[in-house]
C-alpha cells in the first residue's frame, strides 16, 4: 500500500491528525511504541473548547459518557484569598461548552484510538520509531523497530511527528533546546476528599503550585509541580518527597485531610522545552513534540487537538500540490503562532505571578473584586477568549 503519511505517536494529537487525513481520503500510516490502552502522566484536564474538536473528531459522545463536568476553577493564593471563576459567555465570546472536562487520560486516549480504528488508518502498535530518513533537505521516512524486534523503514512524503516530549524525530532533526524554566510534576490520585466534583482546584504557594482535578466521582488527579532542584535529591524516595511537599502547602494539605493517597507517584520532568521549527522539508511536528511550557494552565490537549487540526490542513494542501518543501509547509508553524502566541504570553506572565508570593497574593486580591476580569481570564485559559480582552478589559476601568 502507498502511503501519504507517517505519523508517530498515537495520543490524542497523533490520533487526531490521523482522524482529520483519513477523512481527507488521505493514506495513513500510524505508529505507536505502547500497546493501547496504556497509562500516561497528565493533569487530565479538557478545556471548554476541547469539545469542539473532540465533535469533529467524532469522539465527543464517547467523552461526554465518562469525563466529569467541570464548572470552573478555585484557585487558593499563599495567604488563603480564594477565587471561583466560572465559563461562562462573556459579551461576544462563548465557550463551545460552558464547562470543562476531566477524565483519565488512558480512557482519552482509547477512545481515539478506537475512532483511528473505524477509519481505514494503517495503525501498528508496540512499533518503535529510532531514527528519521533524511535526504536533500527533507524527511523521507523512518526506520523503526516492531515487537518482534523486526527492523522496519516506513516511507513516505510527509512524516508528522506526534512523539510527545520525548520525541525521536524532534531529537534526531536536532530540534529540541532546554528551556530556562525548570520543573517537575508529581502526580497521584487520591479519594476521599470531600466535595471534589464541580470545579477543578489550583493552589499556589511559591515555589510550589498543585491543581486538584475530579476526574470522576470521589476520585481527583493530584499534580504537584516544583524545582527540579528540590526533587533530585529524592528520585529514589519520591513518595516521601511528595507527602512532605502536600503538608508544606498548607491550604492544599488542609483540603485533602482525611482523604487517601491511591496510586504511585509519577515523575516527570524538566516540564518546559522549546523545539524549533523544521529546517526540512517531508515533516510536521504536533502536539508535545512541537514544545511544551506551562502544565498551570491546562493547555496541553488542547493544544495538540488543535495543532492536528491545523497540521491536516496544511497537509492536505500540501499534498494535494505534490509540494511538502519547508517552504511550503512552513504555513503550519505560521498558523500555530498566530493560534497560540498570545496565550503563551500569558502564561509566561502566570509563571512570573505564581513564582512570587507577594505577587501572587496581590495578584489574587486584584481578581477578587474584579469577577468579569477573573472570568476573563479562566476564559482565557479555557480557550474561548482572545488574550487582547484581557489587557482591554484592565484599561477599560
Amino acid at each position: 500500500m502507498t502511503t501519504d503519511v507517517i505519523i508517530v505517536g498515537a495520543g490524542p494529537a497523533g490520533a487526531a491528525t490521523a482522524i482529520l487525513l483519513a477523512e481527507h481520503g488521505l493514506s495513513v500510516r500510524l505508529v505507536d511504541r505502547a500497546r493501547f490502552p496504556r497509562p500516561k502522566i497528565c493533569g487530565e484536564y479538557l478545556s471548554p473548547e476541547a469539545p469542539r474538536l473532540l465533535d469533529r473528531l467524532g469522539a465527543l459522545k464517547a467523552v461526554d459518557a465518562v469525563a466529569s463536568p467541570l464548572t470552573g476553577m478555585r484557585i487558593t493564593a499563599p495567604d488563603g484569598t480564594t477565587l471561583v471563576g466560572t465559563y461562562r459567555p462573556i459579551g461576544a465570546w462563548r465557550p463551545y461548552r460552558e464547562h470543562a472536562m476531566a477524565l483519565p487520560r488512558e480512557t482519552l486516549d482509547a477512545i481515539l484510538v478506537d475512532r483511528v480504528r473505524s477509519l481505514p488508518v494503517d495503525f501498528s502498535e508496540q512499533v518503535r520509531v529510532t531514527d528519521v530518513i533524511v535526504s536533500g533537505g527533507r524527511v523521507l521516512g523512518v526506520e523503526a523497530v516492531d515487537g518482534d524486534h523486526r527492523r522496519l523503514t516506513i516511507r513516505a512524503p510527509l512524516t508528522i511527528a506526534a512523539d510527545g516530549r520525548a520525541s525521536v524525530i524532534a531529537r534526531r532533526l536536532g530540534l529540541r533546546r532546554p528551556h530556562r524554566l525548570q520543573r517537575m510534576a508529581l502526580v497521584t490520585y487520591v479519594e476521599d476528599i470531600g466535595d471534589a466534583g464541580r470545579f477543578g482546584e489550583i493552589f499556589v504557594d511559591p515555589p510550589d503550585y498543585a491543581i486538584l482535578n475530579p476526574v470522576a466521582p470521589g476520585r481527583a488527579n493530584l499534580s504537584v509541580v516544583v524545582p527540579m532542584a528540590h526533587a533530585a535529591p529524592w528520585s529514589g524516595r519520591l513518595d516521601a518527597f511528595f507527602d512532605a511537599r502536600v503538608r508544606q502547602l498548607r491550604h492544599l494539605a488542609r483540603r485533602v485531610a482525611g482523604g487517601r493517597r491511591v496510586a504511585a507517584i509519577r515523575a516527570m520532568g524538566p516540564l518546559a522545552y522549546r523545539v524549533d521549527a523544521p529546517r526540512t522539508g517531508g515533516v510536521l511536528l504536533v502536539g508535545d513534540a512541537a514544545g511544551f511550557f506551562d502544565p498551570f494552565t491546562g493547555e496541553g490537549i488542547f493544544n495538540g487537538l488543535r495543532s492536528a487540526e491545523l497540521a491536516a490542513e496544511t497537509a492536505v494542501r500540501a499534498l494535494g500540490r505534490g509540494d511538502v518543501s519547508a517552504q511550503t509547509l512552513a504555513g503550519y508553524e505560521r498558523a500555530r503562532r498566530l493560534a497560540f502566541a498570545d496565550k503563551e504570553r500569558v502564561t509566561r506572565a502566570l509563571q512570573v505571578v505564581i513564582a512570587h508570593r507577594p505577587l501572587a497574593n496581590l495578584t489574587a486580591r486584584l481578581l477578587a473584586r474584579r469577577q468579569r476580569l477573573l472570568d476573563l481570564l479562566l476564559g482565557v485559559l479555557g480557550d474561548f477568549v482572545p488574550p487582547r480582552a484581557l489587557v482591554t478589559d484592565v484599561f477599560a476601568r
